[in-house]
């Protein structure tokens, strides 16, 4: 089976052509490194020829409100038109949990936008939510920083390991549309500051940890369920420790 993955070259990207190279699929790696332009369409008709599944794992280089809202909703004018005209089977999308329960952010704003937009167009689709990346940990931690002090919520997080996300979406793309939403989330639910806290000390990072309810996700007001999945989710293997041990 043909694969275009737009975003190919990022982090879950390359993750995900590596595991479907391996399953035998025919994996298009389609970003700017490789002459496919979601914004301005340049090379999406010729990487889309031929293909059943597309998956989106393209991110905005910025999170600035008008300029996240921009990059989705441009690329969604480019490549679901662009599907339909090549016959796509199947679009996958990744996207975010809750991202509807914290409007006051720009960046989810953006995502329900896109996720619209998919439902919109006649592309068969899975939209597919994950909770923040293990990854992005140390964005959160930098981002509640001031000085030695990193005051963070204590609101329960569900994140998830790159790799769990790309395993997941690699079992997606063999499956049937479902013309609806999955969502991915990690083993264990952690409180935001502890993360942080065990991220610091993992680290060795002279930082402390201070809890504050309302500290907030990156300027949202953010409780246990905000970004935390519903029943049915499917659960990557890793957990947290076992990931920082890595090292």
């Amino acid at each position: 089976m043909k694969v275009v993955v737009f975003g190919g070259s990022g982090l879950i990207g390359k993750k995900l052509c590596g595991i479907l190279r391996a399953k035998g699929h025919e994996v298009i790696p389609a970003s700017p490194s490789t002459g496919v332009d979601i914004l301005s369409g340049a090379g999406v008709a010729e990487a889309l020829r031929g293909a059943e599944v597309v998956v989106d794992v393209v991110n905005s280089p910025s999170f600035e409100a008008d300029a996240v809202m921009s990059f989705f909703q441009q690329a969604a004018r480019v490549c679901l038109p662009a599907e339909v005209a090549a016959g796509v089977r199947h679009h996958i999308a990744l996207s975010v949990v809750g991202a509807e329960r914290l409007p006051t952010s720009g960046y989810m704003r953006a995502k329900v936008a896109q996720e619209e937009a998919i439902r919109a167009a006649s592309v068969p689709y899975t939209i597919v939510r994950a909770t923040q990346f293990f990854e992005f940990v140390p964005a959160i931690v930098d981002a509640g920083t001031k000085g030695d002090t990193v005051t963070l919520t204590p609101a329960h997080l569900q994140p998830i390991a790159a790799d769990d996300v790309a395993a997941a979406l690699a079992v997606v793309v063999e499956e049937s549309p479902r013309n609806g939403m999955v969502e991915i989330a990690g083993p264990e639910a952690i409180g935001c500051d502890e993360l942080g806290r065990r991220w610091i000390a993992a680290r060795k990072d002279k930082r402390k940890v201070v809890t504050d309810a309302a500290a907030g996700y990156f300027g949202a007001a953010l409780d246990d369920r905000s970004l935390t999945p519903g029943p049915g989710a499917r659960l990557g293997a890793l957990r947290w420790d076992a990931w920082l041990a890595r090292g």
